[in-house]
This record gives C-alpha cells, structure tokens and sequence, in this order.
C-alpha cells in the first residue's frame, strides 16, 4: 500500500505494447480523445464498448463501459457482463502524449487502486509508434490477459485508422 495514499492498493506491476501505425502523430491523437473512435478500438477483440462522459483536457473525465461478447469464462468487474472505468485525463499533449487514471468501477479489492495508462506518439518513418503503458495494473487482471488486451486494442487502432484513411481517400 501506498502510504501517501491510503486505502489505495498498487500491485506495481506495468504491462506494455507497441505498434507501428501508418497514420500521423495528429490522426492518432484524434482516435485517443474522440467518442467514437475511443468506441471503434479500444475495446479488445471480445468486447464492445460505449463511450458515457468524454472530456480530453487535463482534469476533464472519461467514461467507458465495455462488455462482454461473451461473460462465460471472463466475469466482468463491474457486472458479470462489463467493466465500467472511470478515468480522469493526467496529462494531454496533443499528437505527443495522453494519460489516463483509470478506475475500476467494482466492490472486488483485486480490481481496486488506480491504473495509469499513458499512451506515447512517436513519429517514425512510416507512420506513428504508439506505445501503451500501464503501470499499477489491479492484480485481478491477469498479466497474459491483460498483454493480449492492449495488443489487440493497438491493432484494433491501427485498423480504424487504415479505414478511416482509405474512406477519405475513396
């Protein structure tokens, strides 16, 4: 436990991944503070996801629920069904840098404490190297679970931004 902030449980654990996308600094940027892209992707593959309250300014909130394709096998932390986050923006720097800590919404102590997901633009040739960082992931989420969750929501990103792409250039 921390002791600067009591009652809060870090695991101190970081689960990473990265992805080269072909699009620029400015379009992913967009997909990380915009409703509907937020919804597109971030889910990973076996869920969906509705964006609740959007506000992508240092301070400002964010709130998600995603659900289940399927609960059988994954319960969801908030329901049996979803997970609700509750996050706040820790940092934006458009087309460089946005942060989120995320809250679980759920009465298990394993999903307790507060996650921080940083999400880093680097401008490569070819496109954009998007890198996820969470660090004090809650110990309810498994690490392999979790690894699979962000590399599939990476590629879910690079995908919507593909399509969105090719629906400008048709």
């Amino acid at each position: 436990m921390n002791s600067s902030s009591p009652g809060r449980r870090y695991s101190g654990r970081t689960d990473t991944a990265t992805l080269l996308v072909t699009a620029s600094p400015q379009e992913v940027y967009a997909s990380l503070t915009e409703a509907g892209a937020l919804t597109s992707w971030l889910p990973p593959n076996g869920m969906t996801g509705e964006v609740r309250e959007l506000d992508p300014r240092p301070g400002g909130r964010f709130r998600m629920t995603l659900r289940y394709d399927d609960a059988r096998g994954a319960p969801g932390k908030s329901t049996d069904s979803s997970d609700v986050i509750d996050a706040h923006f820790a940092d934006v720097v458009p087309d460089e840098r946005v942060v989120w800590s995320v809250r679980f919404d759920s009465g298990d102590p394993a999903f307790a404490g507060v996650m921080r997901m940083t999400w880093l633009l680097d401008t490569v040739a070819g496109g954009t190297q998007v890198t996820v960082l969470a660090e004090d992931v809650p110990s309810g989420i498994g690490a392999e679970a979790h690894a699979a969750g962000l590399r599939s929501s990476l590629a879910d990103l690079a995908a919507y931004l593909a399509n969105a792409r090719s629906r400008h250039i048709a």
